[in-house]
């Protein structure tokens, strides 16, 4: 009944591996594209297997990507203590477990939901895994490319109820991608050293502070015009409106005074502290939009 110590450390271990920050943020957006899906009828079974499925697939995604990067994580002061690097986990063992999340996930995927959720669940694997894996070594438009797999859950949890792919979904798929680059690129800044450390390509490394922060308030701006077309488009109603134009003007703002450049890594955890506020905003507001009119 009970654990040993060293099991239970064991356990956190696996846990730590499947990134369970980045699991229950994109746990709460496919909440929100499933609820904007529902606008008469509400499954709740189907709500709870599709999360969990989904959220199986993601896990897969982290503990694969942890294996790919246990060279590039070894450079790193925030990595370089994760369970692969330091030799805690085996290669081996991290592989048998992500292949078995994936497995269960989408074994569960295909027969509580439909062929396109089941698709994008793959897109979004192949994509964080492999193609934006490989492309964050050599391209410094690796951060668009693994923001599709990080855009497409949203999606996936509309498409659970819908099982097709209509104008709200797209939306939720624009909103997110031009969410994550605001958010992703402030990163890229406060944690710049530990990129140039590890020879990575990010945006901060190759075109510097000031780049980045323009366009950081560029998608900022990009985001605000993207949630607004949920109401112009009658998917969403007023209060969502007020709601998020209030939170995205406050997250420009917070963007807008641009400090020195010594001041950059301060800058930049403020804009990606507000980032996650504004998410939040928007996932609630989102996820009752039909009703909030």
């Amino acid at each position: 009944m009970f654990l040993s110590t060293q099991t239970r450390k064991n356990i956190k271990e696996y846990y730590r591996l499947t990134k369970p920050g980045i699991i229950y943020g994109n746990a709460l957006s496919i909440v929100a594209g499933f609820l904007l899906a529902c606008s008469h009828h509400f499954n709740g079974s189907l709500l709870i297997g599709s999360l969990f499925s989904i959220c199986l697939i993601m896990a897969s995604g982290c503990v694969f990507n942890n294996v790919l990067d246990r060279n590039i994580d070894a450079k790193m002061d925030r990595t370089k203590k994760r369970a692969i690097v330091s030799g805690r986990i085996s290669v081996k063992n991290a592989l048998i477990f992500g292949s078995l999340l994936a497995v269960f996930g989408f074994y569960l995927l295909i027969h509580i939901t439909n062929n396109v959720t089941v698709l994008l669940g793959l897109i979004a694997l192949v994509d964080y895994v492999l193609i934006y894996g490989l492309a964050k070594r050599k391209t410094i438009r690796s951060t668009e490319i693994g923001a599709i797999a990080g855009a497409l859950p949203p999606v996936a949890g509309f498409t659970a109820v819908t099982g097709s792919i209509t104008v709200p979904a797209l939306l939720l798929f624009l909103a997110l991608t031009t969410w994550q680059m605001a958010h992703f690129y402030a990163i890229a800044l406060f944690r710049q050293q530990d990129y140039l450390s590890a020879g990575l390509p990010v945006i901060s490394v190759k075109r510097g502070v000031r780049a980045t922060q323009k366009l950081i308030k560029l998608y900022i701006v990009l985001f605000f015009i993207v949630v607004m077309l949920f109401s112009l488009l009658s998917y969403t109603g007023v209060i969502f409106s007020l709601a998020l134009a209030a939170v995205s003007v406050w997250w420009f703002l917070k963007a807008y005074k641009t400090t020195a450049i010594r001041e950059s890594e301060k800058w930049a955890r403020s804009v990606f502290k507000s980032s996650l506020i504004v998410l939040v905003v928007f996932c609630v507001f989102v996820s009752f939009g039909n009703h909030l009119r």
